[in-house]
């Protein structure tokens, strides 16, 4: 059987990894930084290094690179606690095999331990560090899309970005750019829906002086001026039939026609597209040509709503406390309250992390400071959070107090689901121990009847 090194500072962590990797067959060494680890590879050569990213004496980079200077070197997990959207894909630039935020799910570890084993080749990413980077977050499904971005950015196809509003599709239109093959290269936002259908092909494509009425003089469309970088289509559902077919042709052939020239040019340009909107159901309504969505999504990232990854909350809204009170001008305001962050959480969010944005600095602008909820839940108006904490938390003795108008009995139990899940840090194993459940049915509870499918392979543990 595989032997395979496991390294970690923290015990309890290095021991459950181990301990679980021993159940399985595997043969296991350990080391808890990185000295004990590089002496360990020089007495023996293990199949696979399952390591931190954060240890004494150096990190997992440092080992990536000691492991490579090996003739045939192990291939290396790397996890971490601390995942950012540039710790990922610079751990996949390195050439590490896969990532792991923690918390983590052991069968999803040993499920990537499995297919480490088994040879598949890791794949190589460009990157260039950005910590100012405003894609927030490492819920498993968020991480799911900084694996995309990393794997899809060096690649020259179009990229089809889908997700509710609000949930920071340009973020990551701009994050493929950055991390792609030509970052220097121009990025050009257009607001496809923003754009009359009389104006989107001179907005893209340019035009000649006295191709139309008002075409005065010659200008440079959008994917000319775009050449040798990106440009990012929002909300491409918006689109006419008639301009459809012309944006077809541009990704089929690459070639710029400006209204009322008699030839056209080469351009290089990376498209990436978003849209709110459903594309495949819109094919089948005859309302998108099959072809273009198909020209379109060369790589698809679906980027999850925030009620989805709702554990990310109060990272996110410390970022954008920080954001905004520099803004603003104003002092720090502190660590937002527990009693805060329950009636965030127990918010459905329809306009998802740009919505929270807004919460938290009409807040600041208000009330300096996220230590009280009433002006979060006046800002929130008359939802269920002005209300739910009540009923998740009653004083002893007193009678429960209920909304006006009742709600149905499966939105109370999804909310108070949610008290629980944050005052958990998030933590759905911890969360369903408290309550009784098994965590795949509070995982099924928490989602709303008219969300999409999605998996929640990954768990909160170690």
């Amino acid at each position: 059987m595989a032997e395979i090194l496991v390294v970690d500072d923290d015990l309890a962590i290095r021991e459950m990894v181990a301990m679980a990797l021993e159940k399985r067959g595997y043969r296991v060494m350990r080391a808890e930084g990185l000295t004990p680890a590089v002496a360990a590879l020089r007495d023996r050569r293990p199949d696979l290094v399952v390591s931190d990213i954060y240890m004494p004496g150096g990190t997992g980079l440092d080992l990536l690179k000691a492991l490579q200077a090996f003739d045939d070197p192990p291939p290396l997990i790397l996890m971490t606690a601390k995942g950012t959207i540039e710790t990922t894909a610079q751990a996949l630039k390195e050439g590490a095999f896969d990532y792991l935020a923690k918390p983590f799910d052991l069968e999803v570890m040993l499920a990537r331990v499995e297919a480490a084993l088994a040879g598949r080749p890791a794949i190589p990413v460009r990157i260039e560090e950005d910590p100012a980077s405003m894609i927030v977050g490492s819920a498993p499904a968020l991480v799911a899309v900084y694996k995309a971005i990393g794997k899809v950015a060096p690649m020259r196809v179009p990229v089809l970005v889908l997700g509710e509003t609000g949930t920071g599709k340009e973020l990551v239109a701009q994050a493929l750019h950055r991390f792609g093959s030509h970052p220097a290269g121009p990025f050009i936002p257009v607001h496809c829906g923003a754009i009359p259908d009389t104006l989107i092909e001179s907005e893209l494509f340019g035009h000649r002086r006295g191709a139309f009425t008002d075409a005065h003089r010659d200008r440079k469309g959008v994917l000319a001026q775009a050449h040798g970088g990106t440009v990012f289509l929002d909300e491409i559902g918006e689109i006419s039939p008639v301009f459809q077919v012309k944006l077809l042709r541009f990704l089929e052939d690459g070639i710029v026609q400006p209204l009322g020239a008699e030839k056209g040019e080469p351009v290089q340009v990376r498209v990436v597209a978003a849209t709110h909107r459903d594309l495949r159901a819109m094919v089948e309504a005859g309302a998108f040509r099959e072809d273009l969505f198909y020209r379109l999504a060369g790589y698809e990232i679906r980027i999850p709503p925030l009620r989805e990854r709702i554990e990310d909350l109060p990272a996110l809204v410390a970022h954008f406390q920080d954001r905004f009170r520099r803004d603003l001008g104003l002092p720090d305001p502190g660590v937002p309250s527990p009693t805060v962050l329950e009636v965030l959480a127990a918010h459905p969010w329809p306009g998802n992390v740009r919505e929270l944005g807004h919460v938290v600095r009409r807040v600041l602008i208000e009330a300096g400071t996220l230590g009280d909820p009433a002006p979060v839940r006046r800002i929130l108006g008359s939802s269920l959070p002005e209300v739910f904490p009540a009923l998740a938390s009653p004083v002893p003795g007193t009678p429960l107090r209920f909304p006006e108008p009742f709600l149905p009995l499966d939105e109370l139990e999804r909310l108070y689901l949610l008290t629980v899940l944050t005052r958990c840090g998030g933590n759905k194993t911890e969360a369903a121990r408290i309550l009784g459940i098994e965590r795949k049915t509070l995982a099924r509870k928490l989602k709303r009847p008219d969300a999409p499918e999605v998996e929640d392979p990954e768990g909160d543990e170690p």
